[in-house]
Parts: structure tokens; sequence; C-alpha cells
């Protein structure tokens, strides 16, 4: 059928256009014992009623459960709130002013607007021949300028990028991937700024901390989170399972990304979805 002349044929449904992109899920599975910062409190899932507590008069039966866990643990997004510098917030927001019992007035993981948009992997692991970056290795601002040359994009201001080290490759160990004692992959100062110059809405990595941590040093101190969080008001998100992603060698795709909205809280689990166009999916 030809199309009616001076008019515009419809745009296909959004549906349509996603029908044939391949989802794969960015998140790590939640569970006891699973590698987190010691800063926080642990993830703890507990079944509270088992079939057969409560049998209905038709036979019918429920279960449920109770979840305790921070806001920072498994993969999540830090809020604006989450870290502050001199005693101030982004935007030079007092954290006192703000700060309760109740959580934050103001930069809690309720105001995160949920992204769906266009996403760069720059896979310095891949960059450097590796399948994971040594424990320690300090993510330079050249590593992630190679790496966009390698892939053939650009960093785009408003969208979001991560950082593939290729440490999700120790999730099963959590004394190595959380990075107390030996150390982790990650962006260092200059790195940050890099990131930073490029306004994107967030940046991610598949570390505990989105941190360059030397051996022997945990997180005495994260320059990194100060940066993006309080100078640049950049979320970040950590913990990310980037293995797949990895896999497919694509450096760009769609990205849908939407933590749970604790009000005031400074950070929230998430599930981050990778599109990518099936070509690129093989």
């Amino acid at each position: 059928m030809t199309g009616v002349p001076g008019v515009r044929p419809a745009a296909p449904p959004p549906w349509q256009a996603l029908a044939a992109s391949r989802v794969l899920d960015l998140a790590q599975p939640m569970r006891r014992g699973m590698p987190q910062s010691p800063n926080h409190p642990p993830y703890r899932m507990l079944l509270e009623r088992r079939h057969g507590d409560l049998v209905r008069a038709d036979g019918g039966s429920a279960a449920n459960e109770i979840v305790i866990t921070g806001g920072h643990v498994g993969t999540h997004v830090d809020a604006l709130a989450h870290v502050s510098q001199h005693g101030r917030l982004h935007g030079g927001l007092p954290a006192a002013d703000v700060q309760s019992h109740e959580g934050f007035a103001r930069l809690g993981i309720e105001e995160f607007a949920p992204y769906v948009g266009r996403c760069v992997l720059l896979d310095v692991a891949r960059l450097h021949g590796v399948p994971v970056l040594p424990a320690g290795y300090e993510v330079t601002a050249d590593d992630l300028a190679a790496a966009e040359r390698a892939a053939g994009v650009t960093v785009a201001p408003g969208e979001a990028v991560l950082v593939g080290t290729g440490w999700s490759r120790h999730w099963a160990d959590p004394a190595v991937f959380g990075g107390q004692n030996g150390g982790a992959p990650g962006p260092g100062t200059g790195a940050a700024d890099w990131l930073a110059a490029r306004d994107p809405a967030l940046v991610g990595g598949e570390t505990i901390a989105f941190e360059h941590i030397p051996p022997g040093r945990g997180h005495a101190t994260l320059p990194v989170h100060r940066t993006l969080l309080v100078e640049a008001g950049i979320h970040i998100v950590e913990t990310m399972c980037l293995d797949a992603l990895a896999a497919t060698g694509t450096a760009e795709f769609l990205l849908v990304l939407a933590p749970l909205p604790f009000v005031g809280a400074t950070g929230a689990p998430a599930r981050p979805l990778a599109l990518l166009p099936q070509e690129r999916a093989a």
C-alpha cells in the first residue's frame, strides 16, 4: 500500500520497535552472604510465613517474607544525598539542614528520575586484552578516552556511561570481590574528572565502590564519589553485573534503570536492563 502524498506515515509503536531486542539483566542476584561494603547493613531475607502455616477453608495457602537491607547493597543507585564534603551536599546544600531520622528532605533517591536512554560501555578490560583488570588497578582518563576511541562511540551529555573492569567474574568470591584487602579496579580522580566533564546523567560499574581501591586501603577515602555526587551531581550505579553485556562486544545500547523510590534514602536497589538490537546481541 502506497503512502498518501503529504501525509507522514505513522511511526511504529515503541513496543514494536523493541520487540526484536535482546534484554540483558545487569543486576546481581540478592542473597544472604553476597559481597557488600562493610559500611552498610547486610541484606537478609526471612520467610515470615510458610505454606501450611495458615491454610484457608478451600485448602489454599500462601507464603511471604520479610526483607531487611541497606540501600547500598547489591546492584544499587547512589542518591546525591549519599556523600557530603565539609558538611555540604551537591549544590552547596548543608546536609544538617535536610537530614533527620526520617531521611533526607532533599536529594534522596526518590528524586532520581527513571532513566530510559542511550548508554555507552567503556570496556577497559577489553582495551587491555584481559578478561578482568588486576585488583587495585586505577582506571585513568587515558584508559577511558582510549576505550571510547576503540569502540567508535562518543560519550554524550545527559546519557549513561558504564566502565567495564571484568570484576563481575569475582562475584562468587566475596573476599576478593569486596576488595577490602586485595583492592579493586576502578576509576581514579583523573577518570572521574574525565567523566564529569562529559556531563552524563549517570555512571556505573561492576565493583562495590565506583572507585580505584588500592590493596589494603578499603573504603578509607572515596574521592571519585566526591567529584561525581557532590561536585558534579552525577548519580552512580554500583555492583552491576556486566559479564554478559561485555561478551557481546557492544558499546552502545538502550538502558532502562529505576531504583526503588525509598523516600529520603541515600540509595536503593535497582535492576538495570540493557536492550540490544539482535545483530549486536549474538
